[in-house]
């Protein structure tokens, strides 16, 4: 009955049209103003803003030139191994001695190189056309080394040229002495199998390696040089390694791709 009286009583009462309209609190006010303004900065940003993204895969620092599988071209009985791992060689120097029925054979370098890998060992037998060593082509004891990044195909169209790269190396704590800096010199325009991988790398593992998720597309990345670092190169801390890096070190490649106006992703 109470809730009915005070019903009725507000039916009789006459209309307060005197009093003003109060149409917002100030606490309402100060809401709606900062939605506005937030409104308004989302709508320059996605206009005039732009969004940076990057792209990582693994990587290789090389010398650019490719190596090559040594191959016998005799067979028979190895008895003596002539290089060794990591020795620079010219072209038609000497690898392997080998025992054939015809005398004794030696195995030559093809081009010159750095031996980055020997398959053969003092007695063992060996077969025309087996591989003995992988051989990386090198110019010359000054030669720079560079990063080839095996970006995935899908990615590959939207790195720009001259793209900054970063690259973890996998030798090189990036804790303490940071990341490498390059930039993309080149894009290859077709995708590359494991075999191509792998005979540019002198190493099947690899090929194999670098396309489980697909064939990748390579990139060559051109390391940046620093007269104050022992490695030779730019790196995201001051001083960067106390070391030389080697080639057909591993690393993953961090690229920064084309930048793009937030419209672009926000609008179908």
């Amino acid at each position: 009955m109470q809730f009915r009286q005070q019903a009725l009583a507000k039916l009789q009462s006459p209309e307060e049209l005197d009093l003003p309209v109060r149409f917002a609190r100030p606490q309402g006010w100060l809401v709606l103003s900062v939605t506005v303004v937030a409104m308004a900065a989302a709508s320059v940003w996605a206009l005039t803003g732009s969004v940076t993204s990057t792209v990582g895969a693994p990587a290789v620092l090389t010398y650019g030139q490719g190596s090559y599988v040594l191959q016998s071209p005799v067979a028979g009985q190895v008895t003596a191994v002539l290089a060794k791992e990591g020795a620079r060689l010219p072209a038609g120097a000497p690898v392997l001695e080998v025992r054939t029925g015809d005398g004794d054979e030696v195995v030559r370098t093809l081009d010159a190189g750095r031996v980055t890998a020997l398959a053969a060992s003092t007695g063992q037998i060996i077969s025309t056309g087996a591989n003995v060593a992988a051989v990386e082509k090198v110019t010359g004891s000054g030669s720079p080394l560079c990063a080839t990044v095996y970006v995935p195909a899908e990615s590959a169209a939207g790195i720009p040229a001259h793209a900054s790269v970063d690259l973890t190396v996998q030798s090189v704590p990036s804790q303490e002495y940071g990341v490498l800096h390059g930039k993309v010199k080149s894009v290859d325009r077709s995708a590359q199998s494991a075999q191509q991988i792998a005979a540019f790398l002198g190493d099947a593992q690899l090929g194999e390696q670098f396309t489980k998720e697909g064939r990748p597309v390579a990139v060559t990345v051109e390391l940046e040089k620093s007269s104050g670092t022992e490695s030779g190169y730019a790196w995201s801390s001051a001083d960067g390694p106390p070391f030389a890096l080697t080639s057909m070190t591993l690393a993953t490649g961090s690229i920064r791709l084309a930048d793009r106006r937030p419209v672009d992703w926000l609008l179908p």
